[in-house]
C-alpha cells in the first residue's frame, strides 16, 4: 500500500514499529488479537488496527503540500479536513481558515472569495452544489481535493445502482458531511433515502410490506429522501451503501434485513430483480478497526481508553462497542488525563465532557485496553500511554517492552 509524506510529529516513536511487526507476522490481517505491552504494574493492550487510515494520511499529505505550494495565498478548508481537533488546529496555526463548520453553516463570507484563493476539499468529500458554487467563484474544487478514495467508491456504486434503476438506501447520519455529500451524488442518478440505523431499516421494511403507509414514510423520513421520491415505485428495487465510518456490522444487518424483506414480498426466485448486493462499499479501514475492537474486547481488562475527536463517527462507534463490556473513557488527548485519580472524558450519551474520579483501579496489576479512531495520530496515543505510565513506580523500560512485544 502507498506510503504518505505526513509530518513526523504525528508519528509515534514505537507504535509504527509495533504496527509494522504485526503486518509482517499477519499480512492477510486474520489475527485481530491485541499487542500486549507489559510494563509491570500496568499492562496495555493495543488494538491490532487503529489510528490514521489511508484516506486520512492522503488528506493530510495533500493539505500540507497545498500550503507548501501556495505561499502568500489565502488557503481555506471547506470544513474540518478530518474529525481530529489537533490536526485541524495545526492547519489553522499555519494560516488555513475554515469556510464552514461540520454542519454546513458558513463561517466565512463566501462573497469575499476570489479566483486567487485556494480551497481544500476535506476527506469526507463535498456536495455537487458546493462544487458548483466554487466553480462559479473561479475556484477549481478538484485541484486540492482530499476526498477519500473509499468515499468516492461509495459514490460510484450509487451511480451504478441508479443506472440499474435501483433506489439507493444510504446508511448514515443525515447531518454528517460525508452522508450529505453521498446523498448529493446519489440523487443525480437514483431515488435516495438516508437511514440512521437498523430500527429505521425496519420502518422501511414495514412500508415495503404494506404494514405502514406511504404517508408514514414521508413523515418519518422528512428531509431525508430525494425530491419526487415515490414510495409506490421507488421501494420496489433497492441497494444499500453506507457512510464509511458507520458500524460495518450494522450496515450488513440493514442490507440483510432489506434482502429478506424483498424475498418475503417477491419470492427468492425474483430477489435479484429487487435487491442489489452492495457489500463491496464497506470501507476496509473502518471494518479493520471495528474487527480489531472486537478482538481487543476478548481480553480481560479493567478499563478501556479510546482516543480521538469527539465528533469522529468511527471513533464514537468504537467507544460504543467498548462501553458494552467495561468502563470506557473517550478522550481527545493526554491532557484529559488530569491525574491518576481523575479523568475528563466525553460522554456519548450526554454529548459533553464529564469528569470521573477513581478511574484507575488499585490493583496490583492494572490492565488497560488502548485504541483510537482512524483520524487520530499515533503520537497522541503514545502520549496517553506515557501519561498513565508516569503514575506508576518501577515500570519497565519502554524500548525493552516494545522489543519483547515485536520479537
Amino acid at each position: 500500500m502507498k506510503t504518505f509524506d505526513i509530518p513526523q510529529f504525528y508519528r509515534s516513536s514505537f507504535i509504527t514499529e509495533i504496527k509494522h511487526s504485526r503486518k509482517v507476522d499477519d499480512p492477510r490481517k486474520k489475527d485481530y488479537t491485541p499487542t500486549m505491552l507489559d510494563f509491570g504494574p500496568v499492562r496495555f493492550y493495543l488494538a491490532r488496527h487503529f489510528g490514521f487510515c489511508y484516506g486520512v494520511e492522503n488528506a493530510i499529505e495533500i493539505a500540507y503540500k497545498t500550503i507548501e505550494e501556495n505561499p502568500g495565498k489565502r488557503i481555506f478548508l471547506l470544513s474540518e479536513m478530518i474529525h481530529n481537533p489537533g490536526v485541524n488546529d495545526d492547519l489553522e496555526d499555519l494560516g488555513v481558515k475554515f469556510l464552514m463548520d461540520t454542519s454546513g453553516k458558513h463561517i466565512f463570507n463566501w462573497d469575499e472569495l476570489n479566483t486567487n484563493d485556494v480551497v481544500i476539499i476535506p476527506a469526507f468529500g463535498t456536495t455537487l452544489e458546493i462544487e458548483k458554487k466554487l466553480n462559479e467563484k473561479g475556484i477549481n474544487p478538484y485541484q486540492y481535493d482530499t476526498t477519500c478514495p473509499f468515499v468516492e467508491k461509495v459514490w460510484n456504486r450509487s451511480y451504478q445502482l441508479g443506472d440499474e434503476n435501483f433506489t439507493v438506501v444510504i446508511h448514515g447520519k443525515h447531518y454528517h458531511e460525508e452522508t450529505r455529500a453521498t446523498f448529493s451524488h446519489s440523487v443525480q442518478k437514483a431515488p435516495s433515502v438516508i437511514i440512521r440505523d437498523i430500527e429505521e431499516a425496519k420502518f422501511i421494511a414495514a412500508v415495503i410490506l404494506g404494514e405502514k403507509s406511504k404517508d408514514d414514510f414521508y413523515n418519518f423520513f422528512d428531509d431525508k429522501y430525494s425530491e419526487s421520491f415515490n414510495v409506490d415505485k421507488d421501494l420496489l428495487r433497492v441497494g444499500v451503501v453506507n457512510q464509511t465510518t458507520m458500524l460495518a456490522t450494522e450496515t450488513v444487518e440493514i442490507a440483510d434485513l432489506l434482502k429478506d424483506t424483498m424475498k418475503k414480498k417477491f419470492g427468492e426466485e425474483n430477489l435479484s430483480d429487487h435487491f442489489a448486493d452492495t457489500r463491496d462499499t464497506l470501507c476496509y479501514a473502518t471494518n479493520d478497526n471495528q474487527e480489531a475492537t472486537y478482538g481487543l474486547l476478548n481480553t480481560e481488562a479493567d478499563l478501556a481508553i479510546i482516543v480521538g475527536g469527539y465528533n469522529s463517527s468511527n471513533t464514537g462507534h468504537i467507544v460504543e462497542l467498548c462501553e458494552k463490556k467495561l468502563p470506557s473513557y473517550f478522550i481527545s488527548s493526554a491532557e484529559k488525563i488530569i491525574s491518576d485519580d481523575t479523568i475528563k472524558h466525553f460522554s456519548i450519551e450526554k454529548k459533553k465532557e464529564i469528569v470521573t474520579e477513581n478511574y484507575l483501579p488499585q490493583n496490583e496489576v492494572v490492565n488497560i485496553l488502548l485504541t483510537s479512531g482512524a483520524s487520530c495520530p499515533d503520537a497522541i496515543v503514545e502520549s496517553v500511554l506515557r501519561k498513565i505510565l508516569s503514575f506508576y513506580k518501577d515500570v519497565h523500560d519502554i524500548d525493552e517492552v516494545v522489543a519483547a512485544a515485536t520479537n
